[in-house]
């Protein structure tokens, strides 16, 4: 469902990676697609979570760790530019009639640390 808006956005803009956030959700899927020695930031509070998700873990008493893990909450596709190419990234693919939005970056990794590192 993303082919026509990713083949603008790679049009547009020099994409590095793309993750698409299926089942092994953020914890799985971003590393498959970074280097060692990259690690990712990703902030909750930049996007709005559907609220079916805060549904699902009430009643389902589900830790955050995990649904994080099993859900996409709400991002269904991540695309790495580099930074300054971020706001040319997100014009494009508005365009193309996505919801977009910045949520974190690549930093260098600390040694054998975490690859993704989510918080907000």
């Amino acid at each position: 469902i993303y082919v026509k808006p990713l083949l603008k956005l790679a049009e547009d803009c020099e994409v590095k990676g793309l993750v698409h956030i299926t089942g092994g959700g953020f914890w799985e899927n971003i590393p498959r697609i970074l280097p060692d020695e990259t690690a990712v930031e990703i902030d909750k509070t930049t996007w709005a979570r559907p609220k079916v998700f805060d549904l699902l873990q009430d009643l389902g008493n589900v830790e955050e760790h995990e649904m994080l893990r099993t859900f996409n909450c709400g991002i269904g596709m991540i695309a790495m530019v580099p930074g300054d190419q971020a706001k040319a990234a997100l014009a494009s693919l508005k365009a193309s009639g996505e919801t977009a939005a910045l949520i974190g970056k690549v930093t260098a990794r600390d040694g054998e640390g975490e690859q993704v590192t989510i918080h907000g």
